[in-house]
């Protein structure tokens, strides 16, 4: 949970209950329980007043970005989060010719109140990340993290949360499942709420996440095409928005008076503009 860097191939599956039972046999075979095995994790997604980042997330482009912020049930620090996603153009294709998403994800620890700090604009994640000598190696994460939610006038937009199950094994391959995902566009703290909205409404409610250094082991390639369970692109703040577009129409309030695909900032720009700022300070 400490870790502040991640480079590593993602893959996302969309299960049934049946289907998880089925691969758990295996699974607990070949891996073990993550030091965090179970545990509820609440997260709030930064975006401008055109929810031009979250909007992109839904295009398949071939780099994007998110800012968030994460924290686990019981636990009193608060992750702000950049991820980066690049396609397969970068760039890896699988044995079987799928291309792959390679993800990339750089953080910075602090507490719930410097989070409440933060948000408040009465201070930046760089300044909180020099008071602390537990994460002042991190000051140029913190330094992009601030550039983004300046230049873009990022805030915080949609509170998502699920229940996260996780299994790792030795060889760099953790296998993550999410289920009871649920979001909410108001109250937007780090609590979970009475009032959120559940997303899934069918039977396929559980997502599965491969994450792993370099390919999938054969044993785990074997049950998912016996189970005839393949990949799929799934954002989770990239669906909770469709669904709030869909439910609330064009006309519904909370920022989300925008068609998709209108006024986006798109990834490959945002990146751009970051890294010529830096060459000039």
């Amino acid at each position: 949970m400490h870790d502040k860097v991640f480079d590593r191939v993602e893959k996302k599956y969309l299960l049934t209950k049946r289907d998880k039972r089925e691969l758990l046999k295996f699974i607990k075979k070949n891996m073990r329980k993550d030091s965090y095995h179970e545990s509820e994790v609440c997260n709030i997604y930064f975006d401008n007043h055109n929810f031009d980042l979250i909007s992109q997330s839904i295009d398949w482009v071939d780099f994007k970005e998110k800012v968030r912020a994460r924290c686990y049930e019981g636990y009193d620090r608060v992750f702000m989060e950049l991820k980066t996603k690049i396609h397969a153009q970068a760039r890896m294709e699988s044995d079987d010719g799928n291309e792959e998403n390679i993800g990339y994800k750089r953080r910075v620890m602090i507490t719930r109140g410097d989070f409440d700090e933060l948000i408040n604009h009465r201070t930046t994640l760089e300044s909180l990340a020099e008071k602390s000598v537990e994460t002042k190696s991190d000051c140029q994460i913190a330094r992009e993290i601030d550039y983004l939610l300046m230049h873009f006038e990022l805030r915080p937009q949609v509170f998502i949360a699920y229940r996260r199950e996780s299994y790792k094994d030795d060889g760099g391959l953790r296998i993550t499942f999410d289920e009871n995902l649920r979001y909410r566009t108001t109250d937007l703290s780090l609590i979970q709420a009475k009032h959120d909205t559940i997303y899934f409404k069918d039977d396929h409610n559980i997502i599965m996440e491969v994450k792993a250094d370099g390919v999938m082991p054969l044993w785990l390639v074997q049950e998912l095409s016996k189970l005839k369970l393949y990949p799929q692109q799934f954002s989770k703040i990239g669906k909770v928005y469709q669904d709030i577009v869909m439910s609330k129409g064009k006309g519904c309030g909370g920022g989300f008076q925008r068609e998709l695909g209108q006024g986006r900032i798109t990834a490959g720009r945002t990146h751009r503009e970051r890294k010529r700022k830096e060459k000039n300070v």
